[in-house]
């Protein structure tokens, strides 16, 4: 009998997984074939085999090719979905700034094809899911990361879309339409969507009355990796807009994929508060500060449950749908504290968090 260890397995395991997921990349698969051989014209990386290298939210896919000892990611974004040239300009932005964001390396917007330095396999959301004292270290690396996003972004936040009213009110509109009305055959009263046009309208002005600041825009574990040097390194960042001080904050904080006890959020905030620059603190004293980071979260996670009811129905992701209680428990566990909730509370605590029960 041959005895292996759980590394040995987990080794084999990710392996034939690999090996798996490259044969199920078609010959017949034309984007495929055509990064293949756009691949093959770049004497770096000419005659490798790209492997996928992550799951992606959006229309984008990601492959890891290794030549040598040197490894780099290839980015297959079609041009008839995504946009790469935001990618692009935004890791040149991250990059003068000194942060650990991918550099770029060749680029063909016009394919939508992309090829990346590679900054490693091991993302903040896995290393915290087998090691949570890992978290003080991991965090105070990007809350630093984040600072320096916020000051020395300040001369590249004009350059980037702004973070509007009309962006926020069509984000809130997602769980409204896709969570709710989709998902879970929630049909609003008149009194439903007066009371969900008042919170809307709060949250709306709470949001565009912070300080202005370069926002990444999905800033949280997933998209951070763990690296030897510069750490983070920061992913996802091509969404980026000038917005709202909190946000990036509570989207770190009040991650939608892991949780952190309350009291712990708000010292993390709270220090961060601290540290800000005096040019952003004018009339923002700590209880103001968190009072724009929790109500910022609720717009952030009810846009959130919104996109993961969206992969489901219109992407076939249904993984998703799993992050949503999380998601919205950060909404109910405010109730106390903002009577304003008191609507949005009844309405997920009542209808939606029941209606993903019966739905599973």
């Amino acid at each position: 009998m041959v005895f292996v260890t759980f590394a040995q397995f987990r080794w084999c395991f990710n392996a034939l997984r690999r090996q798996h997921i490259s044969d199920l990349n078609p010959r017949s698969d034309q984007r495929f074939a055509a990064l293949r051989a756009w691949l093959d014209d770049i004497d770096m990386v000419a005659g490798t085999r790209p492997v996928p290298a992550s799951g992606d939210a959006s229309f984008r896919r990601y492959f890891r090719v290794e030549k040598g000892t040197q490894s780099f990611i290839v980015m297959d974004a079609p041009p008839d979905r995504e946009d790469c040239r935001p990618f692009v300009a935004v890791a040149g932005y991250l990059r003068s700034m000194g942060l650990n964001a991918p550099r770029v390396l060749v680029a063909d917007v016009e394919k939508g094809f992309l090829l990346l330095s590679d900054l490693g396999s091991v993302s903040y959301l896995e290393r915290l899911m087998a090691d949570r004292t890992s978290a003080s270290h991991l965090y105070s690396r990007a809350l630093e990361a984040l600072a320096t996003m916020q000051q020395k972004g300040r001369k590249f936040q004009g350059k980037l879309p702004p973070y509007n009213e009309e962006l926020l009110r069509f984000e809130l509109s997602l769980f409204h339409d896709w969570l709710c009305e989709r998902h879970l055959g929630i049909a609003f009263s008149k009194e439903d969507e007066f009371a969900w046009r008042e919170l809307c309208d709060l949250l709306v002005m709470r949001a565009l009355a912070q300080p202005r600041v370069f926002v990444h825009r999905d800033y949280h574990s997933r998209n951070l990796m763990v690296t030897p040097v510069n750490a983070p390194g920061i992913l996802d960042f091509q969404d980026a807009v000038e917005g709202p001080l909190t946000y990036d904050l509570v989207s770190l904080l009040k991650d939608c994929y892991i949780r952190w006890s309350a009291h712990r959020v708000r010292d993390w905030a709270v220090g961060y508060y601290d540290r800000l620059e005096e040019s952003l603190k004018p009339g923002l004293d700590v209880a103001t500060f968190m009072t724009d980071f929790e109500l910022m979260g609720v717009q952030r996670h009810l846009k959130a449950a919104g996109i993961f009811a969206r992969l489901n129905h219109r992407d076939g992701k249904p993984g998703y749908l799993r992050e949503v209680p999380r998601t919205l428990g950060y909404i109910t566990e405010l109730e106390s504290r903002y009577d304003c909730l008191n609507y949005l509370v009844g309405l997920i605590v009542d209808r939606v968090l029941p209606g993903l029960e019966s739905s599973r």
